[in-house]
């Protein structure tokens, strides 16, 4: 017998079996390495948005904090002057003691979803005015400058519009919003502020 003919075929099974485990060795490595890069690119593409939240709510945070942060100065105003009648001052400090709070959760929930509040997102929202409600400049040293009741009826015309972009505003995160605690704050900011404009508008019918 030829042992030369018996081993050469033998040999070259073995030869193609390891080369095939090889190649299969290798595959999985390179669709791991695929899925892995697939994964982060996926991930990269939506860096403000989440699971549990979306770009929308970032958008109500950022621009319901300065919103917030001008109605407590407006009450601040207010508070401080003599001779407003004491109904105004009242729902000035219920301003405060509402809109406080939500401004710190407002500002938690951002640092969560990476997204921090800077002073170029207040800026940008002062300077839409009147689409959002907030005060200018003038409409501000316009409230410093009045006295006694003609202080009082500007603050309730001012709050009443300032009131009305907040709703809108929270509406928007009503309707579109993720994040369901931050759904659940839009909706209470627009039942509350709806009823303060109901009260405003009655103390500026009776003076």
């Amino acid at each position: 017998m030829n042992v030369k003919r018996v081993l050469a075929p033998a040999i070259a099974l073995v030869t193609v079996v390891s080369l095939a485990a090889c190649s299969n060795d290798e595959e999985p490595g390179h669709d791991m390495a695929s899925m892995s890069s697939t994964t982060e690119a996926g991930e990269q593409e939506s860096p403000a948005e989440g699971d549990w939240f979306n770009q929308q709510d970032v958008m109500f945070a950022q621009m319901m904090v300065p919103h917030h942060e001008q109605a407590i100065e407006m009450s601040d105003v207010i508070v401080a002057k003599e001779g407003v009648d004491p109904q105004i001052i009242d729902l000035a400090n219920q301003i405060k003691d509402a809109q406080g709070p939500e401004i710190e959760q407002l500002t938690t929930w951002l640092e969560e979803w990476g997204s921090p509040v800077s002073e170029s997102d207040s800026t940008e929202t002062m300077d839409h005015g009147s689409m959002d409600g907030m005060m200018s400049e003038e409409d501000m040293q316009a409230l410093q400058d009045a006295q006694g009741a003609e202080a009082g009826r500007l603050f309730l015309e001012q709050m009443i519009v300032h009131h009305q972009g907040a709703i809108e505003m929270a509406q928007t995160e009503v309707d579109d919003g993720k994040n369901e605690d931050a759904v659940a704050m839009a909706q209470q900011i627009v039942d509350t502020q709806q009823a303060e404009i109901s009260t405003m508008e009655e103390l500026l019918a009776a003076m």
